[in-house]
């Protein structure tokens, strides 16, 4: 089992197929809930505290807006945890939303120098480059090692 970086991490399609192929998908859902789940937060629905930003330093400097070094103290962590990594860019609204620019672009970058198994994928533009969307995507996982 390897645990697998989606990008973008809001995607619940990439998370599913992340899963179903044994692996752990590193999404932004987990790192929601735990915070969610966390007693003693008492901001929602940031469910963020003002350590967030600090914790953020590590990944990004102190010249970068409160908002990336947030974001980043939430991926940072799932970014070093990464065994491997599915990135996909122009992906759609509705695939999965990441919000910031500047931190998408952080974040695609430390994946990038990450001496990891990377997909690095273009979203699909009509049926026949969905396929093999999906194809490239299933051969990754599958070679990756898991249940299936």
């Amino acid at each position: 089992m390897v645990k697998v970086f989606i990008y973008p991490a809001t995607s619940l399609i990439l998370s599913d197929m992340v899963a179903r192929f044994g692996h752990t998908p590193l999404s932004s859902a987990v790192a929601i809930r735990e915070r969610i789940q966390t007693p003693g937060l008492e901001s929602p629905p940031l469910q963020i505290t003002p350590e967030e930003p600090k914790k953020g330093l590590k990944w990004a400097a102190v010249e970068v807006p409160a908002g990336v070094r947030g974001r980043m103290s939430l991926y940072g962590p799932m970014v070093e945890a990464a065994e491997a990594a599915i990135i996909i860019n122009d992906a759609d609204l509705s695939f999965g939303c990441m919000g910031c620019a500047r931190t998408n672009e952080l974040i695609k970058f430390q994946l990038r120098e990450k001496d990891i198994p990377k997909l690095d994928l273009n979203y699909p533009k009509n049926d026949e480059e969905g396929v093999q969307f999906v194809s490239a995507i299933k051969k990754f996982l599958e070679g990756l090692g898991g249940a299936k």
